[in-house]
């Protein structure tokens, strides 16, 4: 049973911790290796402090079509910073030497996996530390090549659903889910529109009448407020292109880390947390 093998799974831990805690989970989203490898690495460290419950990685792309201006910029500086996979699992083996509770989460695309090469991926971020993948172009059809392979690591493969997803295309989406289910809340790319609270609310019920998993929402959060009204009705409020905006803000003419960059983005996912956390108060 894939419960069985991800019972002690650090998404699993968290979201059961979260939950006898009364309280939906912040999920920060950043690049790896955005915008150089060293600043990449302290941002990464200070998240959990800041309030991040989950941490989103992604996996830099040429062309990550699910995503919308924010989160290319990011993609683009981090591959010019030299990001590659073999940096992305570094950074997770890195953040696992000084936290071995916050989970992990590689995002992004097939092919970097493709490229790596789909067992060897599945294998090295395993001893890196990863605890689930998201891989937006692979739909649930395409998934038997990659979701046994993680499985087989103790990798949750975590699906996607949207607002099309209807009563009869979920179960096929939920064959595959672990770790939790993604509800991108808005059709269209990240970083866009922000999705109404009690349109979310309804899909997140309509989806619990399908699965146990946690529901975690994304797509058009913004602010510690829109993160506090997602927090009210699902599990999980998912934060990106709006922490990559405030990094995107610190950086010189040249593309540069300014020292306040760190200490800038944190503070923004410190603001989100306090929203989250107090969002079912």
């Amino acid at each position: 049973m894939m419960t069985d093998i991800l019972k002690n799974n650090r998404l699993t831990r968290r979201f059961a911790k979260l939950a006898s805690e009364n309280r939906a989970g912040l999920v920060i989203y950043i690049a790896a290796s955005d915008p150089d490898a060293e600043t990449s690495a302290k941002l990464l460290a200070g998240l959990p402090g800041a309030g991040a419950d989950i941490i989103e990685l992604g996996m830099p792309f040429t062309d990550p079509m699910a995503d919308g201006p924010a989160i290319q910029r990011a993609a683009l500086r981090a591959l010019k910073a030299g990001a590659c996979m073999d940096h992305t699992l570094a950074q997770v083996r890195g953040f696992r030497e000084t936290d071995t509770e916050t989970p992990i989460v590689l995002m992004g695309y097939y092919n970097p996996i493709d490229s790596y090469g789909v067992e060897r991926f599945a294998k090295d971020a395993a001893q890196a530390g990863v605890d689930g993948v998201i891989v937006v172009d692979v739909p649930p059809e395409e998934a038997d090549e990659l979701q046994p392979p993680l499985l087989a690591q103790g990798i949750a493969f975590i699906c996607l659903a949207t607002p099309t997803s209807d009563d009869a295309r979920l179960p096929q989406i939920l064959k595959y889910a672990g770790g939790f289910l993604y509800y991108v809340s808005i059709l269209g790319i990240t970083g866009t529109a922000t999705a109404a609270a009690d349109a979310v609310e309804a899909a997140v019920k309509r989806i619990k009448r399908h699965t146990q998993l946690p529901v975690a929402v994304g797509f058009g959060i913004k602010t510690p407020d829109n993160a506090a009204a997602i927090a009210r009705v699902a599990d999980a409020a998912v934060v990106g292109s709006a922490v990559i905006d405030k990094l995107a803000a610190c950086l010189d003419d040249q593309g540069k880390a300014k020292p306040e960059l760190v200490p800038t983005a944190l503070a923004f996912v410190a603001d989100l947390a306090k929203g989250v956390r107090g969002a079912r108060k």
